[in-house]
C-alpha cells in the first residue's frame, strides 16, 4: 500500500493501541481454602517396636521423598517402579491429557488476549449492463481484485475473557495434579502388589511343608491302625487335615498368579509376556522412620486435595465469566484493503478502502444470563463442598493408616512371641524325641504348630510393610513437597 493515506495509518495504529488496553475483571477473586483447624488425626502416633526386626517410629513433621519406595531397601522393587513410571499407559494417558489442557489454554489465550489479524485476497469476474442503470452502451465484462488486512479484538471491559483463561489455567493445574496422583497411585500399587506377591510365595512354601508333614503323620497313623495301635478315627481326622491343607494351596497360588498378572500390567506389560524378578519377603526392609505431616501441611501435599482445589478455582473463575456476560461487551474491528481491475495494479494504483468499527453491546433483556450466573454459583458451591469432602476423606485415610499401623504393631508383637514359643516347643520336642521320651508323631505335631504360626507371622509382616507404604501414599508421596532424592522420571515430566 505505497500511497496509503495518513488517516488510515492513524486509524489502524489507534486500533492496535486500543487492543492493548485492559478493562477491569468482575467477579470474586479466588482465595485458597483455609487449612483444617484440627491438629491431629485422632489416632496413635507414638513410636512403636516393629515386633520383628528394627523398631519403627512415626516422625512428626517429617518430609516425604519423591522416591519414598527406596526406603524399603529393594533394588528389584526400585527397578519395577521406574519401569512402571516409564511404560504405564495410565501415566501416558494422564500426560497426554495434561498436554491437551495446556494447548486448549494456549489456543484460548491466543484468540482472546491479542488482536486477530486476517489477510484477505479475492478475485471476481463481473458483467455490467448499462441498461440496468438507465444508461446506453453495450454490456461490459471486467475483473475485480481485492487485497486487504482485517483486525478484530474484543476489549474485554468486564474481564470475561480473562476469567475464562483463569478457568482454563485451573483446569491445567487439575490435570497436573491428576498426573501426580496417578504417579503416586501407580508406585504404591507396585509396592503393595510386590509385597503381596512375596507374602503369597512364602506362605505357599510353608503350607507345602505343613502338607508334607500332615501326609507323613497320616501314613504313620495308618500304619499304627494296621498294627492295632490306633483307632480308625485318628486316621480319618488326619486325612481331613491333609485335604484342608491341600485345598489351601490352590487359593494361595491363585492369589500369587493374580499378583503376577497385576504387577506385569502395572509395569506396562501384558500378562505372560514379561519376566518378573523374584523378590522374597525377606528382601524388604521395614522403614525405620515414617513421616507424619500435620493436617495443615497435608492439604498442600496431597495431589487429590490439590486437584479438588483446582476444580474449586475453575468453578470460581466460571462464576466470574457468568457475571461478566451481564456487562457491556466492546468489539473493535478495522479493515484496510486495495481494489483494482488487474492484479498488477492491486499494490500500485489500486483504490484504497478502509473501515474502523466499534460495537458496544449491553444485554437489556436476556433471562438466560441471570440463570447462567445462578448455575455457575451453584457449581462453585458444589465444588466447595466437594473440596471439603476430599479433605475429610484424606484425614480419615491418614487416621485409618495410623490405626492400622498401631494394631499391626500389637499383632506382630504377639505373633512374634507366639512364633518364638512355637519354635522353642519344637526344639524341646526334638530333644525329647532324641531321648526317646516323645514319639515321632508328637514331633511332627510340634513342627506343624510352628509352621502354622509362621504363616500368620508372614501375613502380619507383609501387612506391616503394606501399611507403611500406605502411610507414604497418604502423606502425598512427596510429589508436591520435596525432590531431595534424584527422580529423573519426575523431572522429565
Amino acid at each position: 500500500m505505497a500511497h496509503m493515506t495518513t488517516t488510515p495509518r492513524l486509524l489502524v495504529s489507534a486500533l492496535i493501541l486500543t487492543a492493548l488496553l485492559t478493562g477491569c475483571t468482575v467477579g470474586p477473586d479466588f482465595k485458597r481454602p483455609l487449612p483444617p483447624e484440627v491438629a491431629g488425626y485422632g489416632a496413635s502416633t507414638a513410636a512403636s517396636p516393629a515386633g520383628s526386626g528394627a523398631p519403627q517410629h512415626i516422625v512428626a513433621g517429617g518430609q516425604v521423598y519423591r522416591q519414598w519406595w527406596q526406603e524399603f531397601g529393594s533394588a528389584p522393587l526400585n527397578a519395577l517402579i521406574e519401569e512402571g513410571l516409564q511404560a504405564s499407559p495410565t501415566l501416558a494417558a494422564a500426560r497426554a491429557t495434561l498436554r491437551q489442557a495446556g494447548e486448549v489454554y494456549s489456543a484460548q489465550a491466543g484468540s482472546s488476549l491479542y488482536p486477530q489479524v486476517d489477510g484477505q485476497l479475492s478475485g471476481q469476474r463481473q458483467r455490467l449492463n448499462p441498461s440496468a442503470l438507465g444508461q446506453t452502451g453495450a454490456p461490459r465484462e471486467f475483473s475485480l481484485y481485492n487485497a486487504g488486512v482485517g483486525v478484530r479484538y474484543n476489549l474485554d471491559l468486564a474481564g470475561g475473557n480473562r476469567r475464562a483463561l483463569e478457568a482454563l489455567a485451573a483446569r491445567v493445574d487439575y490435570q497436573d495434579y491428576q498426573l501426580a496422583g496417578s504417579r503416586l497411585t501407580l508406585a504404591a500399587n507396585i509396592v503393595t502388589t510386590a509385597i503381596t506377591r512375596a507374602r503369597l510365595a512364602r506362605q505357599i512354601q510353608v503350607t507345602e511343608t505343613i502338607l508334607l508333614s500332615h501326609e507323613e503323620q497320616l501314613q504313620l497313623t495308618r500304619e499304627r491302625v494296621r498294627l492295632g495301635q490306633a483307632a480308625e478315627d485318628e486316621a480319618l481326622i488326619l486325612a481331613i487335615q491333609v485335604e484342608q491343607s491341600r485345598a489351601t494351596i490352590p487359593l494361595l497360588r491363585k492369589g500369587l498368579q493374580q499378583s503376577n498378572h497385576l504387577l506385569l500390567v502395572l509395569t506396562g506389560q501384558a500378562p505372560g509376556s514379561g519376566v518378573l524378578p523374584a523378590i522374597p519377603l525377606e528382601a524388604f526392609t521395614l522403614p525405620s522412620a515414617l513421616p507424619l505431616m500435620v493436617p495443615s501441611a497435608l492439604v498442600r501435599a496431597r495431589p487429590d486435595i490439590q486437584a479438588a482445589e483446582a476444580l474449586l478455582h475453575e468453578a470460581n473463575a466460571e462464576y466470574g465469566v457468568a457475571i461478566a456476560n451481564l456487562y457491556p461487551q466492546l468489539n473493535l474491528s478495522g479493515d484496510l484493503a486495495t481494489r483494482a481491475l488487474t492484479t498488477g495494479a492491486l499494490f500500485g494504483s489500486g483504490s484504497e478502502v478502509w473501515s474502523l468499527v466499534g460495537q458496544l453491546t449491553q444485554p437489556l433483556f436476556n433471562p438466560g444470563l441471570p440463570a447462567r450466573k445462578r448455575a455457575a454459583l451453584a457449581a462453585f458451591e458444589a465444588a466447595a463442598a466437594n473440596y471439603q469432602t476430599v479433605v475429610l476423606e484424606a484425614l480419615r485415610n491418614v487416621a485409618d493408616v495410623l490405626a492400622a499401623l498401631d494394631n499391626d504393631t500389637q499383632r506382630l508383637a504377639a505373633l512374634s512371641a507366639a512364633s518364638k514359643a512355637a519354635h522353642q516347643s519344637q526344639e524341646s520336642m526334638q530333644r525329647r524325641y532324641g531321648l526317646g521320651a516323645a514319639s515321632y508323631i508328637e514331633l511332627l505335631t510340634a513342627q506343624q504348630q510352628a509352621q502354622q504360626t509362621r504363616i500368620d507371622l508372614i501375613e502380619a509382616q507383609a501387612q506391616r510393610l503394606a501399611n507403611s507404604a500406605a502411610l507414604y501414599q497418604a502423606m502425598g508421596g512427596g510429589v508436591l513437597t520435596t525432590k531431595s532424592k534424584a527422580d529423573p522420571v519426575a523431572d522429565s515430566e
